[in-house]
Parts: C-alpha cells; structure tokens; sequence
C-alpha cells in the first residue's frame, strides 16, 4: 500500500516504542537492551524451481524475538517488500501482543521476498515447501508456531504442516495455526482478527463518545482482517461502511455499502475498484475522510507526521501491524483521536491461533460458539487493562498497551533470570 511513510525503517519505529515506554517505567541497562534485540534470526536463499523449468532463487527469513513466556508465535508473509528489518519489528510487535493479551506465548515473523500474485500455485507451493524445509530445525509445537500473515493463507500452513511432518515421520498438527478444519485448524480462525477489532472497537466507542451503530467507518486495506471487521461492524453492531480500498485504490458512497456485496464484487474482479454505485478514492483521501471509525487494514507506516493532522476520524483502529508511527501518535492523541494500538486492536488472530494450537496439543476441538465467546473475554478484559492503564498514566493507549505486555514480559526475564 502506498504511502508517504513507507521509506520508515519499521525496526527502528519498534526500537523507539520500546525506549518510550522503559523510559516512562524506570527500565534501564541490559533488560532494555535485551527489549530491543531478537533472540535469534535465520536468513535463508533457497532455489525453486518454476513453471518453465527455471530456477530462481528465492530470500526468506524468521526472527525469534524474545521467548521469556513461551515459544514463539508470528505469522509468515510474502510480499516483494519484504526485509530483515520489517521481519524484526513485526517480530517485537508480536512478543508484546502476545503478553498484551495475557497469552503464554513470545513473538516470531517469518516472511519470503516474492510477489504472490505473479506466481502460479504450482510454484507458490514449490516455494513454501522448500522455504518450510528451510526454517523447519527452528520450528516446532514447544519453539515456534507460524500462522498465516500478508498473501499468505489456510492452504499455505497446510503445505508447511505437511511439510514439516514429512521430515519428522508422523503428523505433527501443533506446528503451526491458521490450517484448514480438516487438519486441525480451529473454527472461528479466518475471521479472528478482523472479529477482535470490532470487539475492541466496540468496548472502546463509549469513552470516545461514539456510537457504533450507525456510526460511519473508513477501511484502508480490504483484505481478511479489514473485510471481516467491516462486517462484523455492519452485520452485528449496524456501522455504516462508506469507504473501503485495496492495493488498487479506495471507492466511497456516503449512504453506505454492502460489505457482502463488496466482497463478492472483489472475489470476481479482484478489487473492490469499480463497485457499481461508488466514487473512486486515493489511500491518502481514504485516510483523511470525515468518519467516525478509521481501520487502517494493509501495511505499516500508513499514518505519519506527515499526514497525522489530516487524520479526521474519532477512532482509529489498527487491524494492520505498525500502520502508525510514533510521531503520528503523540499528534493524534493531543488532537484527542482514540487510537487503538495494532498489539491490541488485530489481536485476535494470535488469540485464536493460541486456541487452535490448544485444540491441537490436546486433540479436543471446540465449537464456533466457544471460540467466540473465549475471544470477546480475552479481548473486552484486554481492552479494559489498557484503558485503565491509559487513565492512570495520562498517555495514549499504544503506550498503554506497552507498559502492559513490556512489564509482563521484564517479571518474565527477571523471573527467569540470565543463564548461565
């Protein structure tokens, strides 16, 4: 998605989160260092051969961030724009939204230097067996649990499952989430983050004096989490979506749109650019619409201080990872916009991705309705811990959100102490 941010190195943005907050709770020397450092990353290059008999080959990675609470848990994206430094950060964001939401789990990312949509199934298979093959001694159900992340889905986990259980000779379900019901997967996963974020939404309207029925709502990015959010809002909690957009462009109508409608207009075009009845909308006028709810939904550095003060909206929920910078944030929270941090807002999925693996691990599978019902627990007292937090210290609820899942992840390490 393009953006006036996107030459931001999103490691360093991490960084950053990590000095406000240990500077604001009093932590210092070697537990803040040990904060701003992964445990351990592996760089892979690895040939894949393609459709015509080619070779090619192709870059990957996985970054262990920190593991002082369990094993690691963080999704595999492919995209062109892939690096080392993007990987790391999504990897330190997802150690904090794990102890955010109080799961026993540290934070990973994985992610491949490809563009998905020029390749065939055949080679995209090819390259995510030989990729899985690749981070495969780092993997495991007690190390590191992958799960799906941008252009990747049910049918890619189902390849690294088999994958890895081919090389261990017996089926090992547990290694990885976000798989397909018939391998494990749990109910309720594909709509998991983008259902959090209404929830979250939800608990959060009343305190920015918005009601969310009937409330107008901008989506930046209407893939899996920005769609499903958008739905769950105007199915469940009567929002009006009037904006939406993808890597193509946005569209708009005032009286609102059909979500389902939209969906089913993307399924057979391939982007919701050129839905009957609607006008054509830039990311950056998206962004700066008059809503009350904005969810920034595709990559990070989205809002910056750049274009913070042209921010419009009441709430912004972030259903994407990073898609606000520092600077952004201190710009939104003085003008009084309620922003609900990535760690939080899109949790959801790596809440249902602990109950898949779980199930997995157990080998006891639960309903839709006890999936959900587990979900809004953890995100409506997740929510509340972070507000209250937010009041009791005056800041905005990124660095809420923080002080939270950094302290609980410090108590962990000091716990634990430095062996040898």
């Amino acid at each position: 998605m393009p953006s006036e941010g996107s030459s931001i190195n999103p490691f360093e943005t991490a960084k950053k989160q990590v000095d406000i907050v240990c500077d604001l709770i009093g932590i210092n020397g070697g537990i803040r260092e040990m904060l701003k450092h992964p445990k351990r990353e592996l760089s892979v290059n690895f040939p894949v051969r393609m459709d015509d008999g080619s070779y090619r080959v192709f870059s990957g990675f996985r970054v262990q961030y920190n593991m002082a609470r369990g094993p690691c848990k963080g999704g595999i994206r492919y995209h062109p724009n892939v690096s080392l430094d993007e990987v790391r950060a999504l990897a330190a964001w997802m150690t904090w939204k794990c102890a955010v939401v109080n799961l026993p789990y540290g934070g990973a990312k994985g992610g491949v230097i490809c563009d998905p949509k020029h390749m065939s199934q055949g080679e995209l298979e090819r390259m995510t067996r030989r990729y899985a093959s690749e981070i495969a001694p780092l993997i495991g159900p007690e190390m590191d649990i992958p799960a799906p992340d941008v252009y990747t889905d049910s049918q890619t986990m189902a390849w690294i499952m088999d994958t890895y259980s081919v090389l261990k000779g017996y089926s090992v379900p547990g290694v990885i989430t976000g798989k397909p019901i018939s391998l494990g997967g749990s109910e309720g996963r594909g709509e998991a983050t983008g259902r959090g974020c209404a929830y979250v939404i939800r608990e959060a309207a009343p305190h920015s004096k918005v009601k969310v029925k009937g409330a107008s709502v901008a989506v930046q990015g209407f893939g899996n989490a920005g769609s499903v959010a958008a739905k769950i809002l105007q199915e469940e909690q009567g929002a009006k979506i009037v904006a939406v957009s993808d890597t193509r462009g946005g569209i708009y109508n005032p009286a609102g749109l059909s979500v389902a409608a939209v969906e089913a207009h993307k399924k057979k075009t391939g982007s919701v650019v050129g839905f009957a009845g609607t006008k054509p909308l830039t990311h950056d006028e998206l962004l700066a619409m008059d809503v009350d709810i904005l969810i920034p939904a595709a990559l990070e550095n989205q809002i910056t201080g750049k274009n913070a003060h042209a921010i419009r909206a009441k709430i912004v929920a972030e259903a994407a990872n990073g898609p606000t910078t520092p600077e952004a944030d201190q710009i939104l929270y003085d003008r009084k916009i309620t922003v609900l941090p990535d760690v939080l807002a899109n949790a959801g999925g790596v809440t249902v991705s602990y109950f898949e693996w779980a199930q997995d691990i157990q080998g006891f599978f639960w309903t839709l309705k006890e999936v959900n019902d587990r979900l809004e627990r953890v995100m409506v007292r997740s929510y509340g811990e972070v507000h209250a937090e937010a009041m009791q210290r005056k800041v905005h609820n990124r660095t809420a959100a923080y002080v939270v899942a950094i302290q609980r992840v410090v108590d962990a390490i000091k716990m634990r102490g430095i062996y040898p």
